[in-house]
């Protein structure tokens, strides 16, 4: 399996996937280093986590459609460049300023690489299995929020806060070495590929074709994904932020100990992303319904995402155990969303993946945004460390209810999306969403 080189484009993928979660998640466990160094308040510490949101929220939908018009190769190449100098940048910071312009240029850089992943998995991945696809690639982002804690914390301990930055940047440089000489945005122009697999996968549309994006129709069939994926965010991105200071200020433990409870509620939701993927594909293949297989799969598990956290708001003086375990609970089915989310865009826009993932992670970005500072202000005003992640439950309660709103079953034209992973051809005079074009129209084109 490991030789076939759809499968190592995504082992590179996911090695991405890890890599920028480490690099956007590194000062969540640095933070107590350079905000006592610097003299930051909590505040102050959730603007520097949420600074690097800006950005991504707006090149989200640019970087999307840099992805859709330039190719995954180049895309990731310049976007990896960018985030790793950024990820330098940030152990060469001398105050809350320049730590803030190091996060944004991280965002700058991070911006376009899920939604341009996006795009090369729905060129290399056949349609009934993309679900798995990208739970794969999403655990391992959550491999690089579990690892990151500890890691940095034996990176501080060796270089100092400020060279566990630079270490981590390293790290991407070398990934975009690799992805540059590895990676081909059609496959079948890849020199390892082989027949076999060529032949499940649908007819490349990259680059080359440069099909116009139907930007009225596909913001507003991807509002309400956008609308459930804010919700997830908002719940993903307080658990990044805050969740090592959680166990390490609530329960006054060492910086190590707490790494480790951080550790353990983040490995969780490897488990939930590769889950999720997995039980999303199989409930379509048996079921060849897309609603139940994506809808009712998500909103079944944001109910017991809230449900999972409920004992922090009920009962008084939880333990770090049973705390740890309703956080970890918590983030495993928050995660079991990931596949079935992330799938929606390519079952909707297969043709414009990346500026249709774009507009639906501007959710996530956009509650990375305020759900940090949200919940540094909350502990500055009360002390109350559980605060946070009550709010949390209110919010997955109305990612439930948008659930229902979303319809993957329906492909941009109306028409139902394939589902059987065989290449499938527009009609002549057809457009890849459907729409006819006159032939003056299509011989232009040509």
């Amino acid at each position: 399996m490991f030789s076939r080189a759809t499968t190592r484009v995504l082992l590179l993928l996911c090695v991405m996937y890890l890599i920028t979660y480490v690099d956007r998640v590194n000062v969540s466990t640095a933070a107590g280093a350079f905000g006592a160094e610097l003299k930051l308040s909590h505040t102050q510490v959730g603007f520097v986590f949420s600074a690097f949101a800006y950005p991504y929220l707006v090149f989200q939908i640019i970087g999307g459609w840099v992805g859709d018009r330039f190719g995954p190769r180049r895309t990731l190449t310049a976007c990896a460049v960018i985030w790793a100098g950024a990820t330098v940048l940030t152990g060469l910071a001398g105050g809350f300023v320049s730590l803030i312009v190091a996060r944004l240029l991280l965002g700058l850089g991070e911006g376009a690489t899920f939604p341009t992943a996006t795009r090369a998995m729905s060129n290399w991945t056949p349609a009934n299995r993309r679900g798995l696809a990208q739970g794969i690639t999403h655990a391992a982002s959550r491999v690089g929020n579990a690892v990151a804690p500890p890691l940095i914390v034996w990176l501080m301990l060796t270089f100092g806060w400020r060279g566990a930055f630079i270490a981590t940047g390293i790290a991407s440089f070398l990934w975009a070495i690799v992805w540059v000489l590895y990676f081909r945005d059609d496959p079948r122009d890849h020199p390892k590929i082989t027949g076999s697999e060529c032949a499940t996968l649908e007819i490349y549309s990259g680059a080359k074709e440069r099909t116009p994006v139907p930007w009225r129709r596909l913001i507003a069939r991807m509002s309400p994904v956008t609308a459930v994926y804010f919700c997830y965010g908002w719940v993903l991105w307080l658990f990044l932020s805050w969740i090592p200071q959680y166990f390490l200020h609530n329960y006054h433990m060492q910086l190590s100990k707490s790494a480790l409870f951080a550790s353990g509620v983040f490995f969780a939701g490897v488990l939930g992303d590769w889950l999720g993927g997995l039980l999303t594909d199989r409930i379509l293949r048996r079921s060849g319904n897309l609603r139940l297989a994506r809808n009712v799969m998500v909103g079944v598990c944001m109910l017991l995402t809230l449900l999972s956290l409920m004992p922090i708001l009920l009962m008084q003086n939880v333990t770090v155990t049973l705390a740890a375990l309703c956080l970890s609970a918590g983030f495993f089915f928050n995660e079991m969303t990931i596949g079935p989310m992330w799938a929606v865009p390519m079952d909707i826009a297969p043709r414009h993946a990346g500026t249709a993932s774009g507009l639906m992670n501007t959710g996530s970005a956009g509650a990375a945004i305020v759900s940090p500072v949200v919940g540094g202000w909350l502990i500055d005003m009360t002390g109350n460390w559980n605060l946070p992640f009550m709010v949390s439950m209110a919010v997955m309660a109305a990612g439930m209810l948008l659930t229902f709103v979303m319809r993957p079953d329906r492909g941009l034209d109306g028409t139902a999306p394939g589902l059987g992973g065989t290449p499938q051809r527009s009609a002549p005079g057809v457009t890849d969403d459907g729409v006819s074009q006159p032939s003056a129209v299509r011989e232009g084109i040509e």
